[in-house]
């Protein structure tokens, strides 16, 4: 048996319930692994809250580091006792162990912490794919990257500053500004204290960036749009203010041919093959020095309410864990 967070309604925080649930066997394609740490991340506010549905009742998490219990049938690159991490589906990481697909479990290099690997999965893959599998990116360009004191943003800065890239970035206050320069941002603008559109065009002597990077949504898309040069690049791989509004598309064209995606991970992890590369680039990021992994705030399993009260509040700053 292993405790485990779930909801059977969608909604807000209190929805979670803890309940002892029966792990079993893997079978083929499948491992056991007993978590020793677990990543929170918004895509897990968006599934509590329905803004992308699960069927109910369901365990939640995308997220989690460990050890390999049991190998199923036809797996492997994996075998008992292995360190192990992953980002992926389905959603039940909020849990001491579990039995779930094999493909996207990763093998976690000796020198990285389960903490470590539990709250770099996710946010590390995606500033993989961001950065190497979106659009082509260069030393020299300029990225504006919204939430720059976040997870993600954290590993952001760190990776752009390995890769020559300037980076733009955005928080709310001016000690989250300082903490995303502390960890490789070129520039931070703090978009409470005026607008911030028109710092970023001074900042790049009116041209405007080459690519925006922006998980904030609705609050902050039309200005990412305007922060934009011609033939610019707009990444939306997020949503935590609101779903972005339809917009009409000839727009783009009016404001310079811009361009505009919305990836998601786990399109990119899809591929087993593809999924391992990426984790082990950034198991080299991380084990080089390049990137640290920023571990801000630490809550029991049980406390799993707390920790999204905290995150759904903007009250954390680099990666949130559970410790198992």
């Amino acid at each position: 048996m292993a405790l485990t967070a779930i909801i059977d309604a969608h909604g807000g925080p209190e929805q979670f319930k803890l309940v002892d649930l029966d792990v079993g066997e893997p079978g083929k394609g499948e491992v056991r692994i007993a978590h020793k740490a677990v990543g929170l991340n918004f895509i897990d506010v968006y599934q509590r809250t329905g803004l992308y549905p699960l069927q109910l009742p369901h365990a939640m998490g995308m997220e989690a580091a460990g050890v390999i219990e049991a190998v199923g049938e036809g797996v492997a690159h994996l075998k008992v006792g292995d360190r192990a991490a992953y980002a992926s589906n389905p959603p039940g990481a909020y849990s001491e162990a579990r039995v779930m697909p094999a493909d996207q479990v990763c093998p976690l290099p000796d020198g990285i912490s389960f903490e470590e690997g539990a709250a770099m999965m996710l946010k590390g893959l995606t500033v993989e794919y961001l950065f190497h599998r979106t659009t082509p990116l260069k030393s020299g360009d300029t990225v504006l990257f919204h939430a720059a004191a976040g997870g993600v943003g954290l590993l952001a800065c760190q990776w752009a500053r390995s890769e020559g890239i300037t980076l733009i970035g955005t928080a709310g206050t001016d000690e989250k500004c300082q903490l995303a320069l502390e960890h490789g941002a070129t520039h931070c603008v703090n978009y409470r204290s005026g607008d911030w559109v028109a710092q970023v065009r001074e900042l790049t002597g009116g041209k405007g960036v080459d690519v925006v990077m922006d998980a904030v949504g609705k609050d902050t898309f039309e200005g990412s749009l305007e922060s934009l040069k011609p033939l610019g690049m707009m990444i939306s791989f997020g949503n935590a203010s609101g779903p972005v509004p339809p917009f009409e598309i000839g727009r783009l064209g009016k404001m310079g041919s811009l361009k505009i995606t919305r990836p998601t991970l786990f399109t990119h992890i899809a591929d087993h093959e593809t999924c391992q590369a990426m984790a082990e680039h950034l198991g080299q990021k991380v084990l080089s020095g390049d990137v640290t992994i920023t571990i801000g705030q630490r809550f029991a399993l049980k406390d799993v309410a707390k920790a999204h009260e905290a995150l759904e509040a903007r009250q954390t700053t680099g990666s949130t864990v559970l410790e198992i």
